[in-house]
C-alpha cells in the first residue's frame, strides 16, 4: 500500500514532490483562515460600535469591511478548488501504483478469495479514504500550529472560567480538555466497530464471489447457498446498526453538547463586560478551531474503521506477495503513467 508508491521510482515526482506542494498549499489555506478570523474580530468591533452610537460608521467604511472578506474569501475559494483537484489526481497516481504492483503478482493471489475485489474496489477504496483522512489530518496539525499560539495570546483576555476561577491562558486547557474527553469516550463506546467492518467485507465477498460463480456455472449460486450467504451478510449487518445505534448517540451528543464549552467558558468574561464583540467572536473562532483539530479522531472515526478494515484487507492480501518474494519469484513489470 505505501512502498508500491513512496519506494518506487517511476513515482518519487508524484509522491514526493507532490506532497510538499499539497504541504506548502494546505498551510497557505491555513493563514488565510486566520486573516478570516482576525477580520472577525475587527468586522463585529464596527458592529458593536454603530449599534451603540449610531452614525459613527458610513456605509462606504462598513462595505470597506465587507469589500476585505470578499478578497481574502475570493482567494480561498480559487486555492481550495485547485489544491482539491490535485490531490485527487495525487491519490488516483497512488492507487495505480498499488494496482500495477498487485497486478504484477497477479499470478500468486488470483486464488485468494476476493483477489477481484481487493485489487479493484479495496485499492479504490483505499485511496479515497487516504484522500479524506489524510488532507483532514495534515489541516488539524497545521490548523494547531497556526491557531494555538492565538488561542493562547486572545485568553489573556479572559478573566475567570466558571466554578473554577482565574487560569492563565485557560480556553487553551478546556480545547484540550473538551477534545481529549471526546477521544476518550468514542474510543471506549466504538472499540467493537473495526472487527465489525472487517467481518463484514468478508461475508460481503464470500457473497459476491458465489454470485459471480454462478454467472458462469448454473450449479453454483442456487437459492439454499445464496439465502445462507445472504444470512451472513444481513446478520453481520444488524450487528453492525446496533453498535453504530449506540455509537452515534455518544458521538452526536458531544459535538452539540460542545457547541456551548466556549460560551460557558466565557460566561463571566461576557457578564462583566471585559471583551467587546469583536473579541469574543475571535475567541470563538479560535477556540472552535483549535478544539476541531484535537478533535481529529472524532470526527474521523467512523472513516478511520473502515480504513482500518480495508488495511486488514489488503495486509493479509500482500502478506502472499511477501511470501512469493521471499521465496524467489519475480513480478512481471508494467509502466507507470
Amino acid at each position: 500500500m505505501f512502498r508500491s508508491f513512496f519506494q518506487n521510482p517511476k513515482w518519487f515526482l508524484w509522491a514526493y514532490i507532490g506532497s510538499v506542494l499539497i504541504l506548502g498549499v494546505t498551510w497557505y489555506k491555513v493563514q488565510l483562515d486566520v486573516q478570516i478570523n482576525e477580520w472577525f474580530g475587527s468586522f463585529y468591533d464596527i458592529v458593536q460600535k454603530s449599534l451603540s452610537e449610531p452614525g459613527s460608521i458610513t456605509f462606504p467604511e462598513y462595505m470597506a469591511e465587507m469589500m476585505t472578506f470578499f478578497r481574502i474569501a475570493g482567494i480561498y475559494i480559487v486555492i481550495a478548488v485547485i489544491l482539491d483537484f490535485f490531490i485527487k489526481h495525487f491519490i488516483f497516481r497512488w492507487r495505480t501504483a498499488m494496482n500495477n504492483y498487485y497486478m504484477s503478482h497477479w499470478q500468486v493471489v488470483r486464488h485468494i478469495e476476493g483477489a477481484s475485489q481487493r485489487v479493484q474496489e479495496d485499492t479504490m477504496r483505499f485511496a479515497r479514504i487516504m484522500e479524506g483522512l489524510g488532507v483532514s489530518f495534515m489541516r488539524s496539525i497545521m490548523t494547531l500550529i497556526a491557531f494555538l499560539p492565538l488561542l493562547w495570546t486572545l485568553s489573556e483576555n479572559v478573566t475567570e472560567l466558571p466554578w473554577i476561577g482565574a487560569v492563565s491562558h485557560s480556553l487553551v486547557y478546556v480545547a484540550i480538555l473538551s477534545a481529549a474527553s471526546g477521544t476518550v469516550l468514542l474510543a471506549a463506546v466504538g472499540f467493537k466497530l473495526p472487527g465489525l467492518e472487517f467481518q463484514n467485507q468478508k461475508v460481503e465477498a464470500a457473497y459476491r464471489k458465489e454470485l459471480v460463480y454462478g454467472e458462469d456455472n448454473e450449479e453454483r449460486a442456487d437459492p439454499p447457498s445464496v439465502a445462507e450467504l445472504f444470512g451472513n451478510v444481513r446478520k453481520n449487518y444488524f450487528r453492525l446498526y446496533f453498535h453504530y445505534l449506540y455509537f452515534d448517540v455518544a458521538r452526536w451528543s458531544y459535538l452539540q453538547a460542545t457547541v456551548l464549552v466556549p460560551y460557558i467558558a466565557l460566561g463571566p468574561t461576557i457578564i462583566s463586560g471585559a471583551i467587546t464583540l469583536g473579541v469574543m467572536q475571535q475567541i470563538v473562532r479560535a477556540f472552535g478551531r483549535v478544539e476541531s483539530s484535537f478533535q481529529y479522531l472524532v470526527n474521523a472515526w467512523t472513516t478511520i474503521v473502515e480504513l482500518i478494515s480495508v488495511y486488514k484487507r489488503l495486509r493479509a492480501f500482500e502478506g502472499h506477495i511477501w511470501e512469493f518474494e521471499k521465496n524467489g519469484g519475480e513480478p512481471v513489470e508494467m509502466a507507470a503513467e
